[in-house]
């Protein structure tokens, strides 16, 4: 039973981190180092995160600086924002490379907010599926006898209450993630 609690926790938990990395990629008015999370850059061969290449710090507010480690690295990190579908165009100057975040619209604000609501409800969906697979993994194990049915009946339950914790956070995130849309 623990077996199988453990493990929809932790399928759980990857929706959780996959929404959270889907969230990352829609951008808010203000300038957040974690949009560029997801662009990998041409490290001498290896597609490398563009952390692992560069520091990355944010200048008043809206600004992103890039200040590559290798300076020659400078014309790959530009390609790799270029052709990201971040909507995002750097300029280089000297050994910076800066992002203007672009302001956001209403109507755009409004496309990023759905866009955060159908990312939210296909994480809904995962954690829907794992408490699916789940419970018949236990249905299983009860049809084997390896587990009663009053044990079935319990594991049931706390895979429902499993369930009811992550998608709770989910509506969090969600909540979040509107309010840095809404704001100005």
């Amino acid at each position: 039973m623990n077996t199988i609690k453990d493990e929809t926790t932790e399928r759980m938990q990857k929706c959780m981190d996959s929404l959270s990395n889907q969230f990352n990629k829609i951008r808010t008015g203000r300038a957040n180092p974690s949009i560029l999370d997801s662009v990998k850059v041409d490290y001498y061969g290896n597609q490398t995160p563009i952390n692992q290449t560069a520091n990355i710090s944010v200048e008043e507010n809206r600004t992103l600086v890039i200040s590559p480690w290798d300076k020659t690295l400078m014309p790959e990190i530009e390609k790799a924002i270029i052709s990201s579908d971040l909507g995002l165009n750097p300029s280089s100057s000297g050994d910076l490379i800066r992002i203007t975040m672009p302001t956001l619209t209403e109507e755009t604000r409004q496309d990023y907010i759905k866009q955060a609501r159908t990312e939210a409800e296909n994480a809904r969906i995962s954690i829907r599926s794992v408490r699916r697979d789940s419970n018949q993994t236990a249905r299983d194990l009860n049809t084997k006898s390896e587990l009663s049915d009053d044990e079935l009946r319990d594991l049931e339950v706390e895979i429902q209450e499993i369930t009811d914790k992550f998608i709770s956070m989910i509506d969090d995130q969600l909540k979040h993630k509107e309010d840095d849309l809404i704001q100005i």
